[in-house]
Formats: C-alpha cells, structure tokens, sequence
C-alpha cells in the first residue's frame, strides 16, 4: 500500500515536473519570436539591412557603417524598444484587469481608459489645456495621464458598490468610451485645422514619436509594477478561483483589488500617454498567453508580457512593410488585428472559466 502511495506522488511530481517544463519552453519560444521580431524591426526602413547586419551593428563590430550604426542605434532603436516596453505593459495591465475583474473582455482600450487619455490629450493640442501647468514640456503626455488614470480608479470605485456584477462593469466601460468619444468628437469639432491633425494623428496611435526619454520612463514604470505582480501571484491566482475562495485562503480580496488597479492604472496610463491610443493588445495579448500557459500568474504573467511585446513588436514590423518608405499608424494595425480576434472570442462556443 505505501510502495503504491510513493508511486502516485512520484508519478504526479514526474507530470508537475513536465508540465513546468513546457511552460518555460513556452516562455523561451516567446522570447525568440520576439528578439527575432526586433531585429527584423531595427533593419526596416527607408534603408533596409539584413538580419546579420542589424546583429553586427548591435554587438558593435567594427565592419559596421558609422551611419548604419547611427540609422540602428539613434532612429530605430527607440522606437523598437518602445513597441515592445508598450506593448509588455499594455497586456500585463490587460491580464490583471481581466483577473481581478473577472472579465475576459477588460483591458484599458474596452474599459474607456485608452478613450480618456485621448480625451485628456486633445485639451492640450488643441486649446493648450494643461492639468498640471507647471510640466509644460510633456502637457500632452501629462494631461492623457491624468485622464486615464481618473478613468480607472471610477471603473475600480464603481465595481466596489454593493450589487455590481462583472457585466455592469463591461457596460460601465462601454459608457465611458462613448462618453469621451463623444468629448473628443467635441473637441475635434472645435479645433483649427492644425490641431485637428495633431489630435487626429494622436488618436491613431504612433511608435514614431518615441524618444529615449519616454522608453527611459516607461520602461522605469513597468520594472516597478511588474515586481508588484509578481509578490501577488498566489493571491491573484486564488482570485481566479472565486472571491469567497481566494478569501478562505486569507487573501485580502477587497485591498489587492484596490492595489491591483492602482497599479493597472499607472502601467495602462503611461504608455498610452506616450504613443497614443494602441488598441486590443490588452485583450489579445493575455488570452494569448492564457490559452499557451493557463492561469497560475507565476508564468501567465510573464507569457502575457512577452506575448503583447512580441505582438506590437510584430505589429511595427508590418507597419513599416505595407507600403515601402510609408510608417502606418500602429493603433490601425493592432485594431484590424485584435478585432477579428474579439469577435472570435465573444462568438466562441468553447466553455471557458469565466
């Protein structure tokens, strides 16, 4: 009876060691795309090199150009790395929004986050607004902060009143989207010609404003919160489970919620105050990771961040490669990407956890 009861264990330990070993192949997998991706992103442009070229000029080799290396290193590289810290942020903060409430379609775009930052933005580029005067600099980038981040803490605040459920907050989201849709339409409709353009262009989402920097601050953001995730993977994991479950566990469900948002908020808000509004990646980015990885946070976290790295990575690469010599707006890209893959989500009769 006992050799038989040793044989179990050893057998499920045996499956458990399989089964963390192909969730890090997985991660590894997800780390190739992407360093493959951003390699592909450093050599397209106006002047195209090849993969060896771009890898030459990175590891500095003398047999480089000066002005390869500067074409790599001064133009390119910040934007290659601002598709990818947003993108990582964008879908880690979608994954915990999604987990702490308990919805698969949240995310800061489906929520009216992404909607208040340009909301926020058009008062500064068009009637020089600015929320915080003093930061004149960055007024644009300051005010989509502010915006964004008020409209999440009302979506936090709303979802803690007694009686609200999961599908009061989709609907809450979808209100205020058209609400700052609708003070954007407002906006627009009182804007000169040039500023018109500048909210415009804004709204479309754009890695080609990115500076060193604005990669320095958001990326600075996203190695602080993703810290935070990772303390609260257990009690993130147990959410997932049920609040009257977590809580049985002795998770606090009320105070991580409220953490959990807080720091949602800061890692959706900076990123779209930066490069604009850059939809879906918050959705597809986490189901991605979801469906390769499942829900234990300790490795749907860091699928999730590669995932939507990796994706808006990608996105940057077909951006540039559509029409030769032509950047594309990547908030277009990621929209007629992510919305075939929400309508496949929400018409999907798999039975899913939700």
């Amino acid at each position: 009876m006992a050799s038989s009861s040793s044989l179990s264990l050893q057998t499920g330990r045996g499956a458990y060691r399989a089964l963390v070993n192909r969730k890090k192949l997985v991660l590894l997998a997800l780390v190739i795309v992407l360093l493959v991706s951003v390699v592909a992103d450093l050599g397209i442009g106006p002047a195209r090199y090849s993969m060896s070229e771009v890898i030459l000029a990175l590891i500095g080799s003398p047999d480089v150009s000066h002005q390869m290396s500067v074409v790599i290193w001064d133009i390119r590289m910040p934007t290659a790395l601002m598709a990818v810290i947003v993108g990582a942020a964008l879908s880690a903060a979608g994954a915990q929004m999604q987990t702490i409430l308990n919805n698969p379609l949240a995310s800061p775009f489906t929520l009216g986050i992404s909607a208040a930052a340009s909301f926020g933005a058009s008062l500064a580029l068009v009637f020089g607004i600015g929320l915080l005067p003093w930061a004149i600099e960055y007024v644009v980038s300051l005010n989509a902060l502010i915006m964004a981040l008020a409209a999440a803490l009302f979506i936090h605040f709303m979802s803690q009143r007694r009686g609200v459920t999961v599908e009061t907050i989709v609907l809450l989201g979808i209100t205020l989207v058209f609400t700052f849709n609708a003070l954007l339409a407002l906006v627009q409709y009182l804007a000169s010609e040039q500023a018109l353009a500048a909210v415009v262009f804004w709204t479309m989402g754009s890695l080609t404003r990115a500076t060193w920097p604005k990669v320095v601050i958001t990326s600075v953001v996203l190695l602080i919160c993703l810290p935070i995730f990772m303390r609260r993977a257990w009690g993130l994991t147990a959410l997932r489970l049920g609040e009257d479950k977590a809580a049985s566990f002795g998770v606090n469900v009320r105070w991580l919620r409220l953490e959990t948002m807080l720091v949602v908020s800061l890692l959706a808000a900076v990123p779209v105050a930066f490069v604009g509004t850059i939809g879906f990646i918050g959705i597809v980015g986490p189901h991605i990771a979801r469906m390769l990885i499942g829900e234990d946070q300790r490795y749907f976290l860091p699928a999730s961040v590669l995932s939507g790295a990796a994706i808006l990575s990608l996105t940057s690469v077909i951006s540039k490669s559509i029409v030769p010599g032509t950047i594309f707006p990547i908030g277009i890209i990621t929209a007629l990407v992510g919305v075939p893959f929400l309508f496949s989500l929400i018409m999907s009769n798999r039975r899913r956890s939700w």
